[in-house]
């Protein structure tokens, strides 16, 4: 059965016009009780700030936080670049470590590769299961050298 031009107009002007869907959502009150949503964004600074941060100490040693995400990884990277130059060795303490994403390990595997390309020694402290685990799925064990582990 072929549709003649005509039908094919008669179907296009009797067809229900959509109306224009508007480009921003309108904004529903909140419901009674319940606090307002913040933005992401700021969630995730909230969470950041309420987490324990990584720590510099003056015997060249660093304590990295429960969380090293992405979220920290700004806070990660300005402890990290702090401690490049050191001459002596840097220790970094690890136990406190419960979360670490791929962010936190590049930071991690640039900051050890530039200690080792200046002839310069990284230790670690301690031992977290999560790190230990994202190292392994990387591939970034080796690499970080997360056998050689400093006694307390």
């Amino acid at each position: 059965m072929s549709r003649t031009p005509a039908r094919a107009e008669h179907i296009m002007k009797t067809r229900k016009q959509k109306t224009p869907v508007s480009k921003r959502a309108t904004r529903r009150p909140p419901k009674r009780g319940v606090a307002p949503r913040r933005p992401a964004t700021a969630r995730g600074k909230a969470a950041s700030a309420a987490s324990a941060s990584s720590r510099s100490h003056d015997d060249g040693s660093l304590t990295l936080a429960a969380e090293c995400t992405v979220a920290e990884a700004e806070s990660l990277k300005a402890q990290l670049v702090r401690r490049l130059d050191e001459a002596g060795p840097v220790t970094v303490d690890v136990s406190a470590v419960q979360r670490i994403d791929t962010a936190g390990l590049q930071l991690l595997a640039a900051f050890v590769r530039d200690r080792r390309t200046a002839g310069r020694a990284v230790q670690w402290r301690g031992r977290a299961a999560a790190l230990d685990s994202a190292a392994g799925l990387l591939g970034l064990r080796d690499m970080l050298e997360l056998s050689g582990e400093v006694s307390r």
